[in-house]
């Protein structure tokens, strides 16, 4: 079908022209990789649903039913809706630094406890900052997008959150929204000179904040990083289990249930931070390479998408969505690995968890709505609305 068939008044506002235009590999490749999850989560409780697959399923089956219906949406809608996010989840970190509301758990003040639910809004931001960024970048000149002073307004977008996220203290989600703004400003076409410098600065930067910046815990997971066997029984615990999981799998695993560390409960966190290691124990090389190339066809599908937009707004804003979902793949996998400290960041959609779930199931909504209105074009707006 032709652009301008597909472009004719009224034709895109068929529903089932929509739902045609859905890229059903994607959401195929999200139920695999989400049902792995869960098929995990049951293996790991004993053959038992309780009390993680259960909650996952339910959950991924009203996610997915919400990624299906935000695949619908218009991007006009969503990108009106980009600045007035932004603002609310901006509000809801705030409110955790400076109201009694803020609830501590792990370690970190990064809960909103509203009596009713508990939220993380540090999850959360990562969508409204991309959709943020994306508006703003809709509305700039690629001269402007490459070196100019108005580059203050998305910096502050992105240097805000990830200062008020650091000192919850919740380093692993500030991590993730630094590089996710970065992504998104490179892909935008920030001047190489500035990513260069920027990238020298953190470099620099990066020991007297380990040496002076971090909590004690903070720094202790660093150090372990770089000498787990130096504290076997406590610091390094972690990570050490997490390498005799990897390596116990071998090329074929040790069988679907089968598992020594996480049955046995030696492996910590082994429904969220650490279940590709028990994927990597009871599947072995060959499983966990399909589900990397699993993860690996989601991001290049995803990127496809992006580049066929017309919109500037929804090529940056998929471009974004993709960045945080491959950045937690990046880091996770480091960090089961033993090769980047262990920061409490999930494997995206395998990892239990509802908040991270809910953000990547919404980013994927975005993903695919740029899909089915590939041909919109958004007129640019320097208003609220």
């Amino acid at each position: 079908m032709t652009a301008s068939a597909l472009t004719r008044p009224g034709e895109r506002e068929r529903l089932s022209s929509k739902i045609a235009g859905i890229d059903w590999r994607l959401v195929g490749l999200i139920c695999v990789i989400a049902g792995s999850g869960i098929a995990m989560q049951y293996s790991i409780a004993g053959s038992s649903w309780q009390p993680w697959a259960l909650n996952q399923l339910i959950r991924f089956g009203g996610m997915l039913a919400v990624m299906l219906g935000l695949a619908l949406v218009h991007p006009r809608w969503w990108f009106r809706a980009a600045y007035p996010l932004y603002a609310v989840l901006m509000v809801l970190v705030l409110m955790i630094e400076f109201t009694p509301l803020g609830y501590t758990a792990g370690g970190a003040k990064n809960w909103l406890n509203l009596g009713f639910i508990r939220i993380q809004p540090a999850e959360f931001i990562k969508l409204g900052l991309v959709l943020a960024l994306a508006r703003w970048y809709h509305n700039q000149t690629a001269e402007e997008a490459r070196w100019h002073w108005k580059l203050i307004v998305p910096a502050a977008m992105v240097g805000i959150p990830f200062i008020l996220i650091a000192k919850q203290p919740d380093l692993g989600s500030a991590m993730v929204i630094g590089l996710t703004g970065a992504a998104v400003m490179f892909m935008a076409g920030l001047s190489w000179r500035i990513i260069a410098t920027l990238a020298v600065a953190a470099v620099a930067i990066v020991p007297p904040f380990v040496m002076f910046g971090m909590h004690d815990y903070q720094r202790n997971r660093v150090l372990t990083f770089l000498s787990p066997e130096s504290d076997p029984t406590g610091t390094g615990y972690n990570i050490i289990q997490s390498k005799i999981a990897l390596g116990s799998g071998g090329f074929l695993g040790r069988g679907y249930g089968l598992g020594s560390q996480s049955q046995l409960e030696f492996l910590p966190e082994r429904q969220t931070d650490f279940i590709f290691s028990t994927v990597a124990e009871e599947f072995g090389f060959v499983g966990s390479c399909f589900l990397l190339l699993c993860y690996a066809a989601v991001i290049l599908i995803s990127l496809r998408i992006a580049s066929l937009a017309h919109s500037h707004f929804c090529r940056i804003g998929s471009a974004g969505m993709i960045a945080f979902f491959a950045l937690f793949v990046l880091i996770n996998g480091a960090m089961i690995m033993g090769l980047a400290p262990v920061v409490g960041v999930p494997m995206p959609l395998l990892s239990y968890g509802g908040s991270s779930m809910m953000t990547l199931m919404i980013g994927f909504g975005f993903i695919l709505s740029t899909r089915v209105h590939r041909y919109a074009e958004l007129p640019k707006s320097q208003g609220l609305f």
